[in-house]
């Protein structure tokens, strides 16, 4: 096989970590999602009493879900009250990212006791390069399945190939719990029946470009003459689409991968006016500021720019960034410069979504004097508001 890379993707992660917390939920539909206050309710013979999705109200979005919600058609990022249509009956709990990042890190740990080789692609997933590693592959493959079994109780699935683009698309194929090793001869029976939108940088609008030219397969895109997906989608992704077509993907494992920016964000339960709401507003806005901080601050990084993001009512979306005379980490510094930035912000429409992103990050001590924002709270100023 040559190289041997390996993608490890925790199987509906939120919602197994949340049946650990709640075990006699396992096999019913559950769906992540919400404001924290929908906690279970502790009855008085020791049973809990769970929100059911019927009840919700709201503007939050899902999470995530169980597979036993998701083959009613709920999925993440869908919106509450359209999962509530698709399976009233279905469990609500509120996300806990503090548990989720606990997890996380526990299955992490576990892999590099194993396979050092790590490329971490967020709370739930990683590349493994195991090229080095002596033994044969799916003996590798299940000694991490079975120790991110056996250091945190949940299970994941995983996909080895030649590279990481055909890593991605086996681990999501035999899932829950499942283990694909596939060789590059193997694609045209394993890759090619799939459609194009298996392939990760295939998006929504990519896919209906290329349903519209006849293309849906992973087959018909790899039968597509290099020149004429130039021609329609440009040179440098034309020559992508024809590539990955093929199973083409020379991309290490990067283990020392630097983030570009962290952002911190919230979508409401309900549009809020900037001056109506305005308390609730700067709560809010402080609560992702000192989020924001103590993100920078825990990997060690300080930031030179940040910047909003707001979307309306209309969801039109914009976004404003402020660059700072030195760099920082503390939440004072990022909400003044956050607040900067509302100043020069049309605030004229009901809000959906609130964020705040720091940027041209770098490395390097950080500022002792601000790490909890409430002990200095500052006025949130709406400027240009009608």
């Amino acid at each position: 096989m040559g190289r041997r890379i390996a993608h490890l993707d925790m199987d509906a992660f939120y919602a197994s970590v949340e049946l650990l917390r709640y075990p006699e939920l396992r096999g019913l539909p559950v769906v992540i999602g919400g404001r924290s206050d929908r906690q279970p309710i502790l009855l008085e013979d020791g049973r809990k009493r769970f929100t059911r999705l019927r009840d919700y109200a709201g503007r939050g979005v899902v999470t995530t879900a169980t597979y036993e919600a998701r083959v009613f058609g709920v999925s993440s990022a869908m919106g509450l009250m359209k999962a509530a249509h698709l399976a009233p009956d279905a469990i609500l709990l509120p996300a806990d990212f503090a548990a989720y990042r606990h997890y996380s890190s526990l299955f992490k740990a576990a892999v590099a006791d194993i396979a050092p080789h790590i490329e971490d692609r967020g709370i739930d997933e990683i590349y493994i390069d195991l090229t080095e590693l002596s033994g044969e592959t799916e003996m590798l493959a299940r000694r991490i399945k079975q120790a991110v079994r056996e250091s945190t109780g949940l299970s994941c699935s995983i996909g080895v190939t030649p590279n990481k683009l055909l890593s991605k698309i086996c681990s999501d194929l035999e899932k829950p719990d499942g283990l694909t090793i596939l060789a590059l001869a193997d694609i045209p029976s394993r890759i090619w029946p799939l459609p194009v939108r298996k392939i990760n940088g295939i998006g929504p609008k990519a896919a209906q470009k290329l349903a519209a030219l006849g293309i849906t397969t992973i087959a018909e895109l790899a039968r597509a003459d290099a020149d004429f997906l130039q021609m329609h989608f440009g040179r440098s992704y034309g020559c992508w689409l024809h590539d990955v077509s093929r199973g083409i993907d020379e991309r290490p494992v990067v283990t020392n991968s630097e983030p570009k920016s962290i952002s911190r964000e919230t979508t409401f339960e309900r549009n809020l006016h900037v001056r109506r709401d305005r308390p609730l507003l700067s709560e809010i806005f402080t609560a992702l500021c000192t989020d924001l901080a103590q993100d920078l601050q825990r990997r060690g990084y300080t930031a030179r720019t940040v910047g909003i993001k707001l979307r309306f009512e209309d969801f039109s979306t914009i976004t404003r960034d402020i660059t700072l005379s030195c760099p920082a980490a503390d939440a004072v510094a990022i909400r003044r410069a956050a607040e900067e930035c509302l100043r020069r912000a049309p605030l004229k429409r009901k809000l959906r979504l609130l964020g705040v992103r720091a940027s041209s990050l770098s490395s390097g001590s950080v500022s002792q004097n601000a790490s909890v924002m409430h002990q200095r709270e500052l006025p949130l100023t709406i400027m240009n508001a009608g």
